[in-house]
């Protein structure tokens, strides 16, 4: 594949949640208007079939890239914990900057941009100065995923990376390879840890969604902490996450 083809692709993760012929996502690019919603909505966190926690969440995309905003909320008896994040994007899908905040219980904040060959992670306390916060290197590209604790909407982005390189859509219908694992190179800030993390499609699958059975694209994505099935809707988004240890999260 030539460089201006994966360029191309790169380009149009995430123009739209829906994936259509890259030719025709390259050609709209230009008419889409600064701050074109992609997606917005929230998700809810469950475990062992109660709700624990909300993610609400929003995507949207310009000219100038695009911005995965995101905020989590948890209440669990007298113990409340409420974090922030945002992710912002080149029109190349490489990151611009990431930004994390902790708001209850402890107030943090990190932030994480790309120099040259290395993403620079900075996180403390709120009010420390520029030279008091900690710094971490990793010898990263910019092209890394993000994928932190808690903000699942940074899932789907993955998922549409995936699909914009691996996957293509035949009279209307997806086509990706089964059962292939296509590896992503992914940071988690809130650990201040990398890894390497696969995608795989695992067919069509049916369950009831919003009181009515559908048909989803299913998808495996393998961590080296423990591994997630989610599906995906006809427009591409994400709709179910479930991983090993039972917790589920669904698009409200």
């Amino acid at each position: 594949m030539n460089r201006t083809r994966v360029n191309a692709i790169r380009a149009a993760v995430v123009l739209c949640a829906g994936l259509i012929s890259i030719p025709a996502l390259a050609k709209d690019k230009a008419k889409v208007s600064t701050g074109d919603m992609v997606d917005s909505g929230s998700f809810g966190v469950f475990s062992t079939g109660h709700r624990i926690a909300t993610e609400t969440f929003a995507i949207k995309q310009g000219p100038d890239g695009s911005i995965v905003s995101s905020v989590f909320k948890s209440a669990q008896g007298e113990q409340q914990a409420e974090q922030s994040s945002e992710l912002q994007l080149t029109p190349s899908v490489d990151l611009r900057v990431y930004q994390w905040k902790e708001i209850t219980p402890e107030r943090s904040v990190a932030t994480v941009t790309p120099n040259d060959t290395f993403l620079i992670e900075r996180f403390g306390a709120p009010d420390d100065k520029p030279g008091k916060q900690h710094e971490q290197n990793f010898l990263l590209p910019a092209s890394t995923s993000i994928l932190d604790d808690y903000f699942f909407v940074q899932r789907e982005v993955l998922a549409w990376k995936y699909l914009a390189t691996s996957c293509r859509k035949d009279n209307g219908s997806l086509q990706c390879p089964m059962k292939q694992a296509v590896q992503f190179g992914t940071l988690n800030p809130h650990e201040r840890t990398s890894m390497a993390v696969s995608i795989e499609f695992a067919g069509k699958d049916k369950f009831s969604f919003r009181g009515a059975e559908h048909e989803f694209s299913k998808f495996i994505l393998k961590t080296e902490v423990g591994d997630w099935a989610f599906w995906l809707d006809d427009q591409f988004k994400l709709v179910r996450l479930l991983n090993d240890s039972g917790t589920e999260v669904l698009r409200d």
